[in-house]
């Protein structure tokens, strides 16, 4: 299945920090897929976190279409996008590339925020510094783990690992072209 087929629906995965936003959107650019980034479909108003039965409809109601790419690295509920995906990323990117980039990304502002949802300054900075420590402890597992998760309920789909910028250029040059070749 090519990215830009009628009918496809990928699922972009991977670290926290480890580019899936600006990933998706350029894949999207290129592809003309509609893009789902998950994180504005998450929270509630006032930053309230949905419980897991209601994150899961939720997401079977985002996920309904035919053609999408969805961005977010939900682990718990990574099952039900695989059960519709036809084509799987996982941005293999460095542990410490995810926090340098959440460093940064603590001192831009989003483009967007979910419904409802207000963030100051402080609060962004907060937030993304935050993420470090947690990259750091998860720098050994978070990858395995996700990989189990595509392996127990993705074999149907085409499976893309990057590893590396170059990587992601060539699979972002491939769909733009209409094909790429499995892991990089």
């Amino acid at each position: 299945m090519y990215p830009n087929e009628p009918k496809c629906r990928i699922v972009v995965t991977g670290m926290a920090g480890s580019g899936k936003s600006t990933f998706s959107r350029a894949l999207a650019g290129k592809s003309g897929l509609p893009l789902i980034h998950l994180d504005l479909h998450f929270w509630k108003a006032g930053w309230v976190e949905p419980s897991e039965d209601e994150w899961r409809e939720k997401q079977r109601a985002v996920l309904a279409g035919d053609a999408w790419i969805a961005d977010g690295n939900y682990t718990e509920t990574l099952d039900l996008r695989l059960e519709r995906a036809d084509t799987v990323v996982v941005l293999a990117t460095p542990w410490w590339r995810c926090a340098g980039r959440a460093l940064l990304r603590g001192c831009r502002m989003p483009d967007a925020l979910p419904e409802g949802c207000e963030y100051s300054a402080w609060q962004r900075l907060r937030d993304e510094w935050r993420l470090v420590p947690r990259i750091w402890r998860g720098r050994r597992t978070e990858l395995e783990r996700e990989l189990a998760i595509i392996a127990r309920h993705g074999q149907h789909a085409t499976q893309h690992v990057l590893k590396s910028k170059r990587a992601i250029g060539e699979f972002l040059d491939a769909a733009e072209r209409g094909y790429g070749d499995g892991n990089h």
